[in-house]
């Protein structure tokens, strides 16, 4: 054979040449000059920025594009071997910055069959319809990061491409998790993407990750029989899913991910089925898995987080053997103990049963689950103690077993021998670890993060982690840690998260220690016995330091990636740095509450701002609010209470988009509460003005402008996201908001309002001076579930209005002037628990159903002229006592002389905190009492 071919293709080559046409093979490898144009056309329409790309190894491959070359040998260009002409185009990750028109020279060049402009930036330009024209075209990638994607509709002329092979539409992100707040600007309507099914029978691999869909996904997808991968990854998909997809005989990779409202389950699988990558997660897919799945030999990778599963997983997961990836996270199971089937799955490196219903032991043979890199059992119910056969496990690197029940003593030199542990988390367990204080130095793992919050630590901070050089996140709040923070801490220049909240440390350092953590995100050193130097100043002295020791110094802000300060509880004084909100635009969280802080809040903050969250609760703090507070777009939460704060209403607040909760309880602040239309609170849910000294009318036209309250739509309450991401977005937490308040007469603290209570819609005005009629608009704040007037001097009647109040579990309207009769209709509150009117005027008799037999004589004290079942007085009984057991006879003063403390038994004090049932009232209150029955 190979004499043959050195004789036959010579004298071939030599024939064809001395044909009259032999210049199509003798310039077959030259590029036509027209398309030479064109690319250098194209080429001239981008600039160069390293920028553009997100690959580490991206390179300007038009660099190579010069006029005096070939066009078929520049990089990333392919050209028929025939025709010469150019048949395929890679500018992948080419750092191309600019945009495409729908003019571009590109579209020249129709017999292109391969097209990948994907991982460049082209400045959220449209996908011109000329690309069409391309009716050769077999491969297509226009995929980008989602910061520099295309935007806009997906032409329909997309559709035209017959013999595409290949779609990629994707935007891909670039952390984990992504990001809730990713916009997908590309828009693919239904009728393209029907057409585009329809017209592009053999087509194999279809990618639409973030691209908005936002509808059911058609049946049609259910032809295409050739399909091997499908991607639609975040399309903001709904319905229910065509089950046929999933029996589509080469279907390979199915990625449906990221879509809540898209329903639809897991059917059952034929032996020849050869999927190998399904990935479900965040969808609404329900129902069992089937025993059927163990057909599913190839399978390697499998996804099913944050779904509605139930039952059991079947035995059959035992048969996938191939798995190296299994993410079952909160996905609806009961898995109950631990599966024996698992030890068949050698080949596990990922596994991932957190909040899956765990229970029972760790099992010791997971251990000859010898592959595994990632390990977590987080957040389930597992107890006994951990195995030390985890030692035997040399390839894990991330461990995770916080939140569970374990329990036993336990040496953490156990874990610091196993050599590739980069993440370890045993917080909130009821371990004990023992805190040696051996040397590791020659064996320490290259630990990363470190969580032991609540593990029982006693004594100093261990002296091995000051060893640990990569360190990033330390976690060591709620031990019992003691003495001082060691200065050797702060060599660890990697740390990005420090948080030694809720122990017992103590001494005074110095706020020059914290710049050396220049990468420090995440500060979190509350309820311990702390306190700050003023430090030394900047290195360049442009930083004065303060001069009350034990206050913040200015020099916190140096830390410009700061995202979370959490200071709370200590013993710090002196003023809150002004710099904290004028020289950084990360930090989102600041909470100082519980300490002997003083001066003003910060008065200057810069557009552009980052906080969400400022509470200083309980300081000493005065002045005004700063009114630049407005540049602050993104807060959500302000806390002010208990301070000697003076201003008037800070209307102005109203402005900001996404203030959810204001508390000014305990201060100075007066005048009227007013509100111009310009102030919308557009998502106010909990307004606290409780203890201050308002005064004046509560107007209808102020009351109307409270919007968010008066909404029956649920999904207008909940809080899109309360993730903080740090460094980049390369790691995340949640961050949940508390608040205290007085609930049904019990004080009450409320954790997580983010995700718990967001449905706690409350005003609280008590305690102040306000006077005139209960404005009737009030009830149509149907949204209302607290509502507290009480301490005030309204007069008139009680709006029957409050009968549109349908939420309502609390209403305290006592120490006021009202006067009439408690409405009828207010018996149609059926969720009504707690209700006061006591020390009024109201008269007549007390409503009677199921919900106001329930409330106790003592709501309903001191109004002589009510009479009903919860009083002893009965309605047309004129010998009756008062309810109050003083004879109606007596003058006012023997009234207050009366032990008033036990009259007031039963007054819920308020929403919010600081008054409880029996609270002992000040001058104030009997002064109110002596006018209110003279």
């Amino acid at each position: 054979m190979g004499l043959l071919s050195s004789l036959v293709f010579p004298t071939l080559f030599l024939f064809l040449s001395s044909l009259p046409f032999s210049p199509i093979l003798i310039n077959g490898h030259q590029c036509h000059g027209t398309e030479s144009n064109a690319l250098l056309h194209f080429k001239d329409s981008f600039v160069i920025s390293k920028f553009a790309s997100y690959d580490l190894y991206s390179y300007p491959k038009t660099v190579s594009w010069v006029p005096s070359i070939d066009c078929c040998s520049w990089d990333g260009i392919e050209c028929d071997e025939l025709t010469g002409h150019v048949i395929g185009i890679d500018l992948s990750s080419s750092q191309l910055y600019g945009s495409i028109e729908a003019n571009s020279s590109l579209f020249s060049l129709v017999h292109l069959q391969s097209l990948d402009l994907s991982d460049n930036d082209f400045n959220h330009s449209q996908i011109p319809s000329m690309i069409g024209n391309f009716s050769q075209l077999r491969y297509l990638n226009l995929s980008q990061a989602s910061e520099t994607t295309f935007s806009g509709e997906i032409p329909p002329d997309i559709s035209r491409l017959s013999n595409l092979l290949s779609l990629d539409l994707s935007s891909y992100t670039l952390s984990y998790p992504p990001d809730d707040a990713i916009i997908n600007q590309l828009q693919l309507s239904i009728p393209t993407l029907r057409s585009l099914a329809q017209n592009t029978i053999r087509l194999e691999k279809l990618h639409l990750s973030c691209v908005n869909i936002s509808a059911s996904v058609p049946d049609v997808l259910t032809k295409l029989t050739y399909l091997q991968s499908l991607n639609l990854f975040n399309c903001e998909l709904y319905g229910e899913f065509p089950v046929g997809i999933f029996h589509l005989p080469n279907l390979i990779t199915l990625s449906l991910a990221r879509n809540p409202n898209l329903n639809g389950f897991i059917p059952d699988f034929q032996s020849r089925a050869l999927i190998s990558k399904l990935v479900i997660s965040q969808t609404n897919f329900r129902g069992r898995i089937p025993t059927s799945i163990g057909n599913l030999t190839s399978l390697n990778w499998l996804s099913i987080a944050y779904c509605n599963f139930q039952g059991s997983i079947p035995s059959s997961f035992g048969k996938l053997n191939q798995l190296v990836h299994l993410n079952l996270r909160s996905s609806g199971f009961t898995i109950g103990t631990f599966p024996l089937f698992f030890v068949n799955l050698t080949k596990l490196s990922y596994l991932d049963l957190e909040r899956c219903n765990l229970t029972g032991e760790i099992p010791s043979w997971i251990t000859n689950l010898t592959s595994l890199d990632y390990w977590s059992f987080y957040n389930n119910t597992l107890h006994g103690e951990i195995p030390h056969s985890l030692v035997r496990m040399d390839n894990l690197a991330n461990l995770y077993l916080g939140f569970n029940r374990l329990q036993g003593k336990l040496e953490l030199g156990l874990f610091l021998k196993m050599r590739r542990l980069s993440v370890l988390d045993l917080s909130y367990n009821k371990l004990s670890l023992l805190n040696e204080e051996a040397s590791f130095n020659a064996s320490l793992p290259p630990l990363k993060v470190l969580y032991l919050e609540q593990c029982n630590l006693t004594g100093a901070i261990p002296t091995w982690i000051m060893n640990l050089t990569g360190l990033q996140r330390l976690g060591l709040q709620e031990n019992h840690l003691q003495g001082e923070i060691p200065h050797s801490l702060f060599t660890l220049e990697n740390l990005e998260t420090l948080s030694i909240s809720g122990n017992s440390l103590e001494g005074t350092f110095d706020c020059d220690m914290f710049l050396k953590l220049k990468m420090l995100n995440y500060l979190s050193l509350s309820n311990n016995k702390l306190s700050l130097l003023p430090g030394k100043g900047s290195s360049n002295g442009t930083l004065p330091p303060l001069e009350v020791a034990g206050g913040i110094s200015p020099l916190i802000c140096n830390l410009k990636s700061l995202v979370l300060l959490d200071l709370a509880y200590n013993n710090l004084s002196g003023t809150i740095p002004s710099c904290l909100g004028s020289s950084s635009q990360s930090l989102q969280i600041m909470m100082l509450q519980g300490n002997k802080l003083v001066g003003h809040l910060p008065q200057t903050y810069v557009m552009g701002s980052a906080l969400k969250m400022i509470d200083v609760t309980d300081n000493n703090l005065q002045g005004e609010l700063p009114r630049e507070l407005v540049n602050c777009r993104g807060l959500e939460f302000l806390d002010v209470s208990y301070n000697k704060i003076n201003d008037s209403f800070p209307y102005w607040l109203g402005s900001l988009p996404e203030l959810k909760v204001i508390a000014l309880r305990f201060n100075e602040f007066h005048g009227a509460i007013h509100c111009p239309s310009t102030c919308t609170f557009p998502k106010l849910h909990i307004l606290d003005l409780s203890h201050n000294l308002f005064s004046g009318n509560l107007t209808p036209e102020t009351i109307k402008n409270w919007k968010s309250m008066t909404t029956s739509n649920i999904s207008q309450l909940l809080y899109k996201d309360w993730t903080i991401y740090f460094g980049g977005k390369n790691w995340f937490t949640h961050i949940f908001y508390s608040f205290t308040m007085s609930n049904k007469g019990v004080v009450t603290d409320y954790e997580q309002i983010q995700q718990t209570f967001y449905l706690m819609v409350a005003i609280d005005i008590s305690g102040n001076r306000i006077s005139g009629e209960i404005p009737s608009v009030l009830g149509d704040l149907k949204s209302l579930v607290l509502l507290n007037l009480s301490n005030n001097l309204f007069i008139g009647d009680i709006p029957s209005s409050f009968r549109k109040l349908s939420n309502l579990q609390a209403l305290d309207l006592s120490l006021n002037s009202l006067s009439g009769k408690i409405p009828q209709e207010l018996a149609e509150l059926t969720f009504l628990e707690f209700f006061n009117v006591s020390f009024n005027n109201l008269s007549g008799p007390i409503p009677e159903n199921n919900q106001f037999s329930t409330f106790e004589g003592n709501c309903f004290a001191g109004n002589q002229g009510l009479c009903g079942t919860p009083l002893k007085k009965k309605c047309g009984d004129s010998s009756g006592s008062s309810p109050t057991g003083v004879d109606s006879d007596h003058d006012s003063e023997s009234f207050i002389e009366f032990d008033w403390k036990i009259i007031l038994i039963g007054y819920g004090g308020g929403v919010v905190a600081g008054l409880a049932l029996g609270y002992a009232f000040g001058s104030d209150v009997l002064l109110w009492l002596k006018r209110i029955f003279k």
